[in-house]
């Protein structure tokens, strides 16, 4: 967390002015400061002559910093040619390098783009070779992202001055923005802020899943067509053709259309495909109920908000896959008790909510600790995985299957019944019994129980512990077998009874 920090300090800074001097300065301070390298520079396209020109430089020998290099030669050319990180971790063996310092001994050229357009590279060099390890390098490819916006914001704002007030309200969201790590608070906070800024009946945010687009965000007074979370197909609408041209689409008479718009009252709509790094992640949607609404001039600074929010969704993104190694086991790859915990109590409350049943399987490997003595450690470890390898394909996509610890494993089923519990239980039983355990001369086997909400519990804790009786009674009965909890009610009577 302390490097998303950083990235997040320099991503305020960077953006934080508008004078072109200043945001280069910004980013030459913070490469070299934050990231221990000796020689840095930011080369700009000159798109006329297809040359990149050292606009400012830290640690070029002297008269290195008027050399122009063409798209394509040394490795800078080769960065903004190929539009993606280079990098020569031995320059004395890259036949590309053009000697800029007589100390670089590794280098990495990180192109810097707007939308899919390449207008310059930060070239970063160090004195040690191998200096750009793969998470060092992530996270120069991330604050590239933002140091892109900074320079494309302060080239705007100097070619466009009388654009003042809506380019300190692009500033104002790619601060805002910037400030916020979660997605689901991200893409509301941006709905909220281009609504307010740019003064439109609706916005909305469609990002890609699969061959689909599905609505994350929305916020506006427009009737909605289309749920929160409803999925749209990506090759069709508006959005579609926006995705599949690659730019903007504007319809300022969208009633004439025969499209079926998100909002009922929709007259006029602007389409930017949201794009970071090269990446198309979505699609940002603005709808007015006026017709005619968007003026041509409208373009480039809406395109500057949906790039800056299509970072901020790219870093967003990033942070959970942080977040997300948090709840994956180091062994086996599949989620922990901590995730099982956390999915468990939603779980709950998503029954509670819709008034439908969820399961939990407890499941444990027989004999596993003589399994271990027999045939050692390296061996069990990974009987371990490929366990964790065969739940995963079995299950449905919304189910979560977890290492609950040791040998144990815990798995949530969404709308289940007891029955089906038990039928999913009892195939993961079979599939486990007739699997060839490479290395391993005899069956591996299985045994679990079964719990189900509400037959018996409404807590993580009653039903956890239902599914646990459910599996000791596995065991007592000769392992290698599933069954169900036993029925609170019956053993409510039989203490009574006594």
């Amino acid at each position: 967390m302390q490097k998303i920090a950083i990235l997040y300090d320099a991503s305020q800074a960077v953006l934080s002015t508008f004078d072109l001097d200043e945001v280069l300065q910004q980013i030459l301070v913070i490469a070299r400061d934050y990231f221990h390298l000796q020689n840095v520079a930011i080369l700009l396209l000159d798109n006329e002559s297809g040359e990149l020109y050292v606009r400012r430089q830290v640690g070029w020998d002297e008269g290195q910093d008027k050399v122009r290099v063409r798209v394509g030669t040394g490795i800078t050319g080769a960065a903004a040619q190929q539009k993606r990180p280079v990098y020569a971790p031995d320059v004395s063996k890259d036949s590309r390098y053009l000697k800029t310092s007589k100390t670089t001994r590794s280098e990495l050229a990180v192109p810097l783009m707007v939308r899919d357009q390449v207008v310059g590279v930060l070239d970063c060099q160090s004195a040690n070779p191998n200096h750009f390890d793969s998470e060092t390098a992530d996270m120069l490819t991330l604050f590239s992202t933002q140091a892109s916006m900074a320079l494309q914001n302060a080239r705007l704002y100097s070619l466009e001055r009388r654009r003042a007030s809506q380019l300190e309200a692009i500033n104002a969201i790619a601060q805002q923005t910037t400030a916020v790590l979660d997605l689901k608070e991200l893409l509301s906070k941006v709905c909220l802020l281009i609504e307010q800024a740019f003064q439109v009946s609706q916005v909305s945010v469609l990002l890609k899943d699969e061959d689909d687009l599905v609505l994350r965000a929305s916020h506006g007074k427009l009737t909605p067509r289309v749920p929160e979370g409803g999925r749209l197909p990506s090759r069709a609408g508006p959005w579609g053709r926006a995705l599949e041209a690659g730019k903007t689409l504007v319809e300022n008479n969208a009633k004439a259309t025969s499209d079926t718009g998100l909002y009922v009252e929709t007259d006029s709509r602007m389409c930017i495909p949201l794009v970071s790094f090269g990446q198309t992640l979505g699609v940002l949607v603005l709808d007015s109920e006026r017709a005619g609404a968007f003026h041509s001039n409208d373009t480039q600074p809406l395109e500057s908000v949906a790039d800056i929010c299509a970072n901020a969704i790219q870093n967003a993104h990033y942070v959970d896959r942080v977040k997300q190694l948090a709840y994956l086991d180091g062994l086996t790859g599949i989620f922990n008790r901590r995730y099982f915990e956390l999915r468990m109590a939603e779980e709950i409350e998503r029954a509670r909510r819709y008034d439908s049943g969820m399961g939990v399987i407890m499941i444990d490997i027989d004999q596993f600790k003589r399994l271990n003595d027999e045939f050692g450690h390296l061996l069990g470890d990974e009987v371990l995985r490929q366990v964790s390898s065969i739940l995963h394909q079995q299950l449905r996509k919304i189910d979560v299957v977890c290492r609950y610890g040791g040998e144990e494993f815990a798995i949530l089923l969404s709308q289940t019944s007891p029955q089906h519990s038990l039928a999913v239980a009892e195939k993961l039983r079979r599939m486990v019994e007739t699997w060839q355990f490479p290395g391993v001369p005899r069956p591996v086997t299985i045994s679990a129980g079964t719990a189900n909400y509400p037959d018996h519990g409404t807590t993580r804790d009653e039903l956890v512990k239902a599914a646990d009786a459910g599996l000791y009674a596995a065991k007592q009965s000769g392992r290698n077998r599933v069954c169900l909890a036993p029925d609170p009610q019956r053993g409510l009577a039989q203490a009574g009874g006594k």
